[in-house]
């Protein structure tokens, strides 16, 4: 395929900036040899600070230090405080000093693998950059929360580094593919299995010509697309219209203009389901609201917890009871990207006119169970009296994700729950 025409992506207000590439290399810092078990960190954001606590120990060279610096504050203390995020800094740089992290000598391109439960992707770490995400080349499908983005931007100010790599994904492209299997062939610089028996392996790829090779095969396509981090390309973005405020010789190709990534191709990615459970029947009773769902869902008991396995098709957890749910014949499935989705399915014809659940991103009465917590989980949550029902949904393709990105939507909240998790500390990204 030939490469598209990019000559305007990377448009911005300020003439002086050089255009760039969509991704390039980078000296990453990663654990020096033999340090990579003790760094390797599951992710800032899927812990508590208590769970960080307890998964950091008395490993004092755990990454959580720096992604999670208030577990090393007085208990109570504020994880958003000017204190943590010079605790974070503090942190990084006495694992630089004690030489525990290492920055490479020459720009890089980083492979890396993640496996667990007989599954693996092999993606590419890269800087992406900033201005492809603000001219919509890097595309986003799910809007940010302030308080989020303004977490990840002190957080990155103060370390002067991207700390959390922001999962992508590309379409289909088997230059891109068959260098990526190519150098993972080889033996990893960085091989360790981390929480949940997941395997992570990190290949440096320094040479020139591969790297040449990359750039251009990622810069032949037309979009990456946001998996995962929403709140760090966003942070990204506002941390580079800072510096670029006050760089009066700014060119555009500085490291400030670039966020780290890794990505994948669309065919590795895992997409588990993302789940609803909501407190009420929104004034029905059990009988009454089998009855209107009757009208709109084909429903049928099921003895067993019903996970659904295929799409437009539904699980539901009602007064100690599983239920399947399928569209009846003739109903017309949207066209639309977006509308076509399972959960805005659901959502148009059963949670906001039978259960009133207008807005999932601010309404209260609906919570969401990543799928990786299982439908014990939703069966818990109603038979404890919390919640009145639950909802098991079909797992968001990535093909239904990019369409929706290539319109500019946003997808519902909660879409997707991505597995195996990324570990935090493997590369980082100075800037």
């Amino acid at each position: 395929m030939a490469a598209p025409d990019t000559s305007n992506a990377f448009d911005t207000s300020d003439a002086k900036t050089k255009i760039v590439g969509l991704i390039r290399p980078f000296t990453g810092i990663r654990p020096g040899a033999g340090w990579a078990k003790k760094v390797a960190a599951p992710p800032y954001d899927v812990l508590s600070t208590e769970e960080a606590i307890a998964r950091a120990g008395d490993n004092e060279w755990n990454f959580l230090h720096v992604s999670r610096p208030e577990i090393d504050l007085p208990p109570g203390s504020d994880s958003h405080a000017p204190e943590a995020y010079a605790k974070s800094a503090e942190n990084m740089t006495r694992m630089l000093t004690e030489g525990v992290l290492v920055r490479d000598a020459k720009p890089a391109y980083y492979v890396y693998r993640v496996a667990g439960d007989g599954r693996s992707q092999t993606g590419l770490v890269a800087a992406a950059s900033v201005a492809a995400y603000d001219s919509g080349r890097i595309r986003r499908h799910e809007l940010t929360r302030p308080e989020k983005v303004e977490d990840r931007t002190r957080q990155i100010d103060a370390l002067n580094a991207h700390t959390g790599p922001v999962m992508m994904a590309f379409r289909s492209n088997p230059t891109a593919s068959a260098l990526l299997k190519k150098i993972s062939g080889r033996t990893p610089e960085i091989d360790v299995v981390a929480d949940h028996g997941v395997q992570h392996c990190v290949w440096v790829v320094d040479d020139e010509a591969e790297i040449d090779s990359l750039s251009q095969a990622f810069e032949s396509m037309e979009a990456l697309y946001i998996a995962d981090g929403h709140h760090r390309s966003e942070a990204a973005s506002r941390i580079a219209q800072e510096h670029r405020a006050v760089n009066p010789n700014h060119r555009g190709d500085e490291p400030y203009n670039f966020f780290l990534s890794v990505n994948f191709p669309e065919e590795e990615v895992n997409i588990l389901d993302y789940n609803r459970v909501v407190r009420d029947l929104g004034g029905h009773d059990v009988k009454h609201l089998l009855a209107e769902i009757g009208k709109r869902f084909d429903v049928q008991p099921s003895d067993t917890a019903y996970r659904p396995d295929q799409p437009r098709h539904f699980g539901m957890y009602l007064d100690g009871r599983w239920y399947r749910l399928s569209l009846p014949a003739g109903f017309e499935i949207p066209g639309d990207a977006w509308a076509r989705l399972d959960l805005n399915i659901l959502a148009a014809n059963l949670l906001d006119p039978l259960l009133g659940i207008v807005d999932q991103r601010v309404d209260k009465r609906i919570d969401f169970v990543g799928g990786i917590r299982g439908l014990g989980e939703l069966e818990r949550r109603v038979d404890s009296g919390e919640m009145a029902v639950a909802f098991a949904i079909f797992p968001t393709r990535i093909d239904d994700l990019m369409a929706v990105a290539d319109t500019g939507r946003e997808m519902p909240p909660k879409s997707t729950w991505f597995e195996p998790k990324l570990a935090d500390g493997l590369v980082s990204y100075p800037i």
